[in-house]
């Protein structure tokens, strides 16, 4: 691929493969002629604290206008806030926002040798700062749902983590038990063996599965960037987007490689702003975490949590 600062390039190539998409192939997941729409739910009769935890919507024209976003989609809020919105409006018994960078932060603790008191700090910091979820194995859904209880804190699932090397049936099933658990995010990692083959259509596919599993909960796909040359992304970006995906993300952490901001302006200007970038990968401290948000990420990925908010140096992986 040519300089991927070539714009009219990287637009050329999303169109294709939406393109692609849109007409019909001859392979699973090319039959689809539209995104999926996602109805909205009924919320009248919820409680405050139920519905800090109900999924919202993906597609805003599904807004349910319960009040809650301040709370469950603290990015929109402050896009609201940059655009140059003085108050925003909540329902009542909403809770506190996240503050600053902790409300654009998914507090993250996914090493495999996690223990219950490591998850319990985890769901403490989460409380106090009101980070905009906290990311666990699905194997700790159902103990961090049961930690973060009544915090306004949404738990967040991977699946399919860290290789995305399981069938598209697999990685459903899993997102569905982890909803079941509690989850009300799912970050996925799309299959890199077949994207790197060119099959395209198992890599929708793929996507699609875990969506059509979730809904409404959203899901951000983790593309693993560092094993993607420019074009790849650019696919994989326009592929998640054409499979109902609310967010793309750079990286699980564990693949060698971390976020960029040139990734994440390359991510945003094929996504556009109907999609949420989220950065993961790397990102240890409140400089990093700011680049990342002025490269246009509106989520960010880090078990450096704190330290980003505070100021503080960290040792963490991730």
């Amino acid at each position: 691929m040519a300089d991927p600062t070539d714009d009219a390039l990287v637009e050329l190539i999303a169109q294709q493969v939406r393109a692609r998409l849109m007409a019909g192939g001859t392979g699973p997941g090319y039959t689809r002629a539209q995104l999926p729409v996602i109805q909205p739910q009924s919320t009248a009769n919820l409680t405050p604290e139920q519905l800090r935890e109900t999924p919202c919507h993906d597609d805003p024209t599904g807004c349910s206008s319960c009040g809650m976003c301040v709370v469950r989609r603290p990015w929109d809020a402050k896009a609201l806030v940059n655009e140059g919105a003085a108050r925003i409006a909540a329902g009542p018994g909403t809770g506190k926002p996240g503050d600053g960078l902790a409300g654009y932060i998914d507090h993250t603790l996914l090493k495999p040798e996690a223990t219950r008191e490591e998850l319990f700090k985890l769901a403490e910091e989460a409380r106090k700062h009101h980070f905009a979820s906290v990311c666990v194995n699905s194997a700790n859904v159902r103990i961090m749902a049961q930690f973060l209880e009544g915090s306004g804190v949404p738990v967040c699932a991977v699946v399919g983590f860290p290789l995305g090397a399981m069938t598209p049936h697999a990685k459903a099933f899993e997102t569905r038990e982890a909803i079941r658990c509690g989850a009300r995010e799912i970050d996925m990692v799309l299959n890199i063996g077949a994207m790197k083959s060119g099959d395209y259509a198992l890599v929708e596919a793929d996507i699609r599965a875990v969506v059509d599993a979730a809904k409404p909960v959203l899901v951000k796909v983790i593309l693993e960037t560092s094993k993607l040359t420019d074009e790849e992304k650019v696919i994989a970006c326009a592929l998640s987007k054409a499979a109902g995906a609310a967010f793309v993300k750079t990286s699980t952490g564990f693949g060698g490689g971390g976020a960029t901001a040139a990734d994440i302006a390359l991510m945003r200007r094929i996504v556009g702003k109907e999609m949420g970038v989220k950065a993961s990968g790397g990102i240890r401290d409140t400089a990093t975490a700011q680049e990342m948000i002025a490269a246009g990420a509106n989520r960010l990925g880090a078990s450096a949590s704190v330290a980003i908010i505070t100021g503080a140096k960290s040792n963490a992986a991730y």
